[in-house]
């Protein structure tokens, strides 16, 4: 049987899952208490039909380098090979596209992204797309907002998406 491995990473946001396959990161979880990291984790035994192993080195040494650089300030893109095994289809595509649409420091918003996509009118499909990314943070789907200026929904949460809008310079520091 194959394995993926897992740890738990301390950040501004609060605590977060990292998993990673053979192939490359495959899933970030957000408020990954004990409760959330246990669920998360037999969840993942199952679809990727891999064994957890607990590990903080191996395949998840650069995938936490690389996030510790980002929420202290040091980096502003990912380098890092991706699992796409827990998305696909249209989905895939726009979380394919965030990137190039909104790097660093930017946003976009849900229509623009569809229109970017070839599917003009699709933004509510495009919001589907950004509660399913299983890689938030690496693939930032925090830089998506409403047309109008909305904040727009979050997985993470809408605290946490103020807190990395305002990590990038996107939204001024919370001042308590």
């Amino acid at each position: 049987m194959s394995t993926f491995e897992w740890d738990v990473l301390d950040t501004a946001v609060g605590p977060l899952l990292l998993a990673a396959s053979g192939e490359g990161l495959v899933t970030v979880v957000f408020h990954a208490d004990e409760a959330v990291r246990d669920r998360a984790v037999a969840q993942l035994a199952d679809r990727l039909g891999a064994e957890p192993v607990h590990s903080g080195s191996g395949r998840l040494a650069e995938p936490i380098r690389q996030l510790r650089a980002y929420f202290g300030g040091g980096l502003r893109e990912f380098d890092l090979p991706l699992d796409w095994s827990l998305s696909g289809g249209f989905n895939r595509q726009v979380l394919g596209e965030l990137t190039a649409a909104a790097p660093y420091g930017t946003v976009v918003g849900y229509g623009d992204l569809a229109a970017r996509v070839g599917q003009p009118g699709a933004a509510q499909a495009v919001g589907a797309a950004m509660g399913s990314n299983p890689l938030p943070v690496v693939v930032p789907c925090h830089r998506v907002v409403e047309t109008d200026g909305g904040l727009g929904g979050f997985g993470g949460g809408r605290e946490t998406k103020r807190r990395l809008l305002a990590l990038e310079g996107v939204l001024p520091e919370p001042l308590f």
